[in-house]
């Protein structure tokens, strides 16, 4: 292990040999890190914080530290975060509370630029990118792929679906569907993430039902089940149409429109 001499590790921390540790750094009871991950200086890594693998966390970054929510009564609660992550500057990622899924929680290869802050209770998928300052309270879950802007504020208990682009400066109050794009405050809908989905080497089929969907959704003065039914009628019967139509049906927030 390389671990800097005025780094303050808790006799408990579970530590893979080949971590390293910066100056000053402090790692609490009850965490676990995974092999290749690289701490920075002046990081602090509270309790009951498991960490995987080749994970890159940069200096000031506060992770595990309690929930912001009075309802917090000192309970043994969790961050979990997988592998492959890049973590920046003066990020914090706070413990869950017991209600909802127990857990904070972030998946693998996401990138969670300077400043931002995760609350507790959010999930996190995979390949996630979060933009300078954006902030998420709550019991938010973001799916894989997403893309939320800089100085963006969610509101608690949203979901951004799968492949979703929300842009800068965005105040999100409502659940952002899987493969649109979103922006303002509050947030609204400005069409398909057709860059991103393109990038992604989606098909033109899925890109057409997509858009199709997304019209009948969006653009015309169907009522939201109006919409689903039209879809389910009209639209090609794509996996990405039924993934677009299940996040539509199971929104308990309302969605972005």
């Amino acid at each position: 292990m390389n671990i800097h001499p005025t780094a303050v590790i808790a006799p408990d921390a579970r530590i893979a040999e080949d971590v390293e540790i910066g100056p000053y750094s402090i790692v609490g009871p009850s965490v676990t890190i995974g092999r290749n991950t690289v701490i920075g200086p002046h990081v602090v890594i509270e309790s009951h914080t498991d960490i995987g693998e080749g994970n890159r966390i940069f200096q000031f970054a506060s992770i595990g530290g309690l929930p912001q929510d009075l309802k917090y009564k000192g309970e043994d609660t969790r961050v979990v975060i997988g592998n492959q992550n890049v973590i920046r500057e003066y990020v914090t990622i706070n413990r869950s509370t017991v209600s909802d899924i127990g857990v904070t929680i972030m998946g693998d290869r996401n990138l969670i630029m300077a400043y931002c802050h995760i609350a507790h209770n959010c999930k996190l998928g995979n390949h996630v990118i979060m933009a300078n300052a954006a902030n998420l309270a709550g019991h938010i879950h973001v799916e894989d792929w997403a893309i939320i802007g800089g100085l963006t504020g969610v509101h608690q208990f949203i979901r951004i679906g799968a492949h979703a682009f929300v842009g800068g400066a965005s105040a999100v109050a409502q659940d952002v569907p899987p493969f649109i794009t979103v922006s303002g405050n509050r947030a609204r809908p400005y069409g398909l993430n057709a860059v991103g989905l393109k990038r992604r080497g989606f098909s033109d089929a899925a890109l057409q039902a997509l858009r199709e969907s997304y019209q009948l959704v969006f653009r015309s003065s169907l009522r939201l089940v109006e919409a689903v039914a039209r879809i389910r009628a009209e639209v090609e019967d794509l996996p990405e149409v039924r993934q677009f139509v299940s996040f539509l049906e199971n929104s308990q927030r309302g969605i972005c429109r």
